[in-house]
């Protein structure tokens, strides 16, 4: 289901599911039905005794990966992992300093807000060895859709900015807190290159991109949904990078507890089963040629970016110089609300509308957000 109900019943489309967790849509009947089935015979026991439904999911999500990407840890966020992650990087390279993108968001906790590029989200605590390069943003960055550019500057900055070895690069692979921006075609493959050479690891961080959101692939580096709003989150590694945690005791109390293990393997059957790849492409694609509709007739629209069903939709008071409209997409943000809309906000001035509604989502449910949109935005 893509709709939500306040308390005197009225109804609301859902077009950020939950904050982009939500991927099959609220209150499945296949993903309750496997909750409740596992709670009445066993809600926890942490994995000091390993139970049935932690393996079964660890096999399927692991079947989903590419290469060797074949070791499951389980904990209970996307700030959890990344912090597992890092942890890994570090370890198995040897090396302290992290690169990551300006603009990025990677969590809350003492250890991501470092990695985190977006002030709004830093506390002013010492954040480590941090290194943030440029945001590859083909709207906003200094190079456009260059890409080649963009990794160029990431090799200049481990070069002069470290001792020329790395822990690990980390990036979003579709930035979601910072206004929902892919990165400019091609990065990703170079930077990979460039930061395995300088020993270090590279890091996916796939919270709001994965699980086929996107349309046109399963996961983002191919180009938090994993359990449909339980408390559930997972690194998948190599073998090889795995063994380095064999050094000490690595333990997570409630990650892959049974409940979330059999929630989040009825999450990959639903999507299977669905087919919910294909369908975001589709809708996702009706959706963004409405939307690039809609710019022509709105000026405040700069840009409309993203595929499948994660989209961003950036307002400006100006087109040519790119002014935020910080205070007009506040009031939007009501007006949608009270035409029983729920979008998403995001970018570094809160300008950017950001749609990653359930994978459910059909094409009415489309129509419906962007004629809202039309409507809210005939006052500007």
């Amino acid at each position: 289901m893509q709709y939500l109900y306040d308390e005197q019943g009225k109804r609301y489309l859902d077009c950020f599911g939950g904050i982009v967790t939500v991927s099959c849509g609220h209150c499945h009947p296949d993903i309750v039905k496997a909750v409740q089935e596992q709670t009445k015979l066993l809600q926890h026991t942490t994995t000091i005794y390993l139970h049935h439904a932690i393996v079964e999911f660890a096999e399927a999500l692991a079947s989903k990966m590419p290469g060797n990407l074949k070791v499951v840890y389980f904990v209970n966020s996307g700030t959890e992992a990344n912090e597992l992650a890092m942890l890994m990087a570090r370890l198995y390279s040897g090396n302290l300093g992290m690169v990551a993108l300006r603009n990025g968001y990677h969590g809350g906790s003492a250890g991501t807000i470092g990695l985190t590029g977006l002030q709004t989200w830093k506390y002013p605590i010492p954040q480590g060895e941090i290194h943030h390069v440029m945001n590859p943003d083909p709207y906003r960055g200094a190079f456009g859709s260059d890409a080649a550019a963009y990794a160029r500057e990431v090799e200049e900055h481990i070069n002069f900015g470290s001792s020329g070895r790395v822990g690990g690069f980390i990036a979003e692979t579709f930035q979601g807190v910072g206004g929902t921006v892919e990165l400019a075609p091609g990065y990703l493959k170079s930077v990979y290159d460039t930061v395995r050479k300088a020993g270090g690891v590279c890091i996916a961080d796939e919270v709001q991109s994965g699980f086929g959101r996107t349309g046109s692939n399963y996961w983002g580096f191919q180009t938090q949904g994993i359990g449909n709003g339980l408390p559930l989150g997972a690194v998948v590694t190599t073998p090889e990078i795995a063994s380095v945690m064999a050094q000490k005791i690595q333990f997570n109390t409630f990650g892959g507890n049974p409940v979330c293990s059999a929630g989040g393997l009825a999450v990959l059957k639903v999507l299977d089963k669905e087919k919910r790849q294909a369908h975001c492409a589709d809708i996702g694609a009706h959706l963004v040629e409405r939307l690039k509709s809609l710019q022509q007739k709105h000026e405040i629209i700069g840009d409309v970016r993203g595929r499948g069903l994660m989209l961003g939709v950036e307002l400006v008071t100006d087109r040519t110089e790119k002014t935020p409209a910080k205070a007009e997409t506040a009031v939007l943000f009501e007006k949608l609300k009270d035409l029983g809309v729920l979008v998403g906000k995001g970018g570094l001035h809160g300008n950017v509308f950001r749609i990653k509604p359930p994978m459910c989502f059909s094409k009415d449910d489309a129509d419906f957000l962007v004629d809202a949109m039309d409507y809210a935005m005939s006052g500007f």
